[in-house]
């Protein structure tokens, strides 16, 4: 393991950290011009390396996430912040099997995405190309290294990779496995750097590097998304807080509901998917409803409730207006009844994050009332809202969900990483 590229910190000073940056910087567009024009067979060689990497440095990426999880532990994190940061075995075989399903994926660079004839004889082609350097600043997931650098290999983008001060030394003991991928497949290691210190101030760097850097995707909290959406002098897709809503509708199955709310609360609690929100009709109140909040609270997880819940459950806590706008990412969920489907959907409108929101039911028309007017990324019927990522939707891993508007929505894959250009053949013709 190198450990001097896990630990290498730039000299202190502004002016230091800036020329290291700029350097960085560099080095990125350099290599998005090689990666642009790699074949590829190349890109998933770099891709399969790199997981077998993983795998054979498990213990070294383990050793250093024991030390993080030292330091959070220290720190007073909570423990769905800690889980968000700890790596098993499994977790590092499940990275591993990402990239592995990335470099098997179909290559989006050069796939013709629409081709026409003008009356004039052109023929015209829209292909798909890479966006060039894209710079992804994300906090405690270490794994979000490896789907990130992964990602953009595979869409032939250099990547920029700044983690958060928690998972430092994880994510460089990934990044590391990443680079000897690269190096294998004769690719320059320069394709996927990372930030190497834990100065917030690099932060502020990489968003004015409008020269070197293309695109900035943000993966965390509210207070990050604030900040980059603020400073940043280069486009954002930004990846927002998942404040997501399953709703029980009045003609869901007792059984199904039972299942998929556990699973949509409880299941991982610190995934931006993670249910925050419980709407259920009043019609439920005193079926479906009872059962549901006992199997919940029987997981481990605290109601917060309107004046129905409180009263059918009195185990439960009254809800504070703010709870409806909280993204827990904790063992907490609120939990309200309404009169019907246009309730919920208000109720939604008014509160939720358009990241994910789901109905349960067994009418087909409610829920495809459900799947139309509700405005967010991702839309479900009778499905708990944590598959709500892209290894779940068949892209191999994601970058993030994004809540904008513009250029990508909902998982950001390979795919999502690629813009395009107008590609014009002709046989001589002038405008007249």
């Amino acid at each position: 393991m190198e450990a001097e590229a896990i630990a290498r910190v730039p000299a202190e000073g502004t002016a230091d950290l800036r020329h290291e940056m700029e350097k960085i910087g560099r080095e990125a567009r350099a290599a998005a011009r090689r990666l642009a024009e790699a074949d590829a067979g190349v890109k998933a060689l770099a891709l399969t390396a790199a997981a077998e990497m993983l795998r054979h440095n498990c213990k070294d990426i383990l050793a250093a996430n024991a030390r993080d999880m030292e330091t959070a532990r220290a720190k007073g994190l909570t423990p769905a912040l800690l889980d968000r940061l700890a790596l098993d075995p499994k977790r590092v075989e499940t990275m591993a099997e990402g990239l592995e399903a990335i470099a098997r994926a179909p290559d989006p660079v050069g796939h013709v995405l629409a081709e026409w004839d003008r009356p004039n004889g052109l023929k015209i082609a829209r292909v798909a190309v890479p966006l060039g350097v894209i710079g992804i600043i994300y906090e405690s997931r270490p794994n979000v290294t490896a789907d990130a650098g992964g990602l953009c290999l595979k869409a032939g983008n250099a990547a920029i990779l700044r983690g958060g001060s928690e998972s430092f030394l994880s994510s460089g003991a990934i990044h590391v496995c990443l680079q000897a991928g690269l190096r294998e497949a004769g690719l320059p290691d320069t394709a996927i750097q990372r930030v190497p210190t834990t100065d917030r101030a690099a932060v502020g760097i990489l968003l004015t590097m409008n020269r070197w850097v293309d695109i900035i995707v943000p993966r965390g909290g509210r207070g990050l998304i604030e900040r980059v959406q603020a400073e940043s002098r280069i486009p954002v897709i930004a990846h927002l807080e998942g404040n997501c809503h399953t709703y029980l509708h009045e003609a869901a199955d007792v059984d199904m509901a039972r299942h998929i709310v556990v699973n949509a609360k409880m299941r991982r609690t610190g995934v931006c998917g993670a249910t925050e929100t419980l709407l259920v009709d009043r019609a439920l109140a005193n079926t479906i409803l009872p059962v549901v909040l006992d199997d919940l609270i029987a997981a481990g997880c605290e109601i917060r409730g309107d004046e129905t819940v409180c009263r059918i459950e009195p185990r439960a806590r009254p809800a504070a207006p703010a709870d409806w706008d909280t993204e827990f990412l904790d063992a907490v969920l609120a939990v309200k009844t309404v009169a019907g489907l246009d309730e919920a959907i208000a109720h939604i409108a008014r509160h939720g994050s358009q990241h994910t929101e789901a109905i349960v039911t067994e009418d087909h028309a409610a829920a495809e009332a459900f799947l139309e007017r509700v405005d967010a990324a991702i839309v479900m019927h009778n499905a708990s809202t944590q598959f709500a990522d892209g290894g779940e939707f068949g892209m191999g891993a994601e970058i993030g969900i994004s809540t904008g508007r513009l250029h990508a929505r909902g998982p950001v894959g390979a795919e999502q990483l690629t813009s395009y250009k107008y590609v014009v053949r002709g046989t001589g013709q002038v405008r007249p």
